[in-house]
């Protein structure tokens, strides 16, 4: 799980919701990514509504692309 301690309740309460590893294998890839630009934006961005409003935005876009790849598994 990603560790968004020491920041605002906001952006923490995203943490959870990029875990990625309870998915299936492979689906895992998909979540993992979403879940390095989460990680990444949280480290070099303050905190504050824009940052709340993309990563609600890139959690939306993460869940779409993990049933994007749910619906290409045969």
């Amino acid at each position: 799980m990603l560790n968004f301690n020491g920041r605002h309740a906001a952006t923490q309460h995203f943490a959870p919701l990029f875990a990625y590893e309870h998915l299936r294998e492979d689906l895992r890839p998909v979540s993992q990514a979403c879940a390095e630009v989460a990680e990444l934006m949280v480290e070099r961005l303050p905190d504050g509504p824009e940052l709340s409003a993309g990563l609600r935005k890139l959690l939306e876009a993460k869940d779409c692309f993990v049933r994007a790849a749910l619906a290409a598994t045969p």
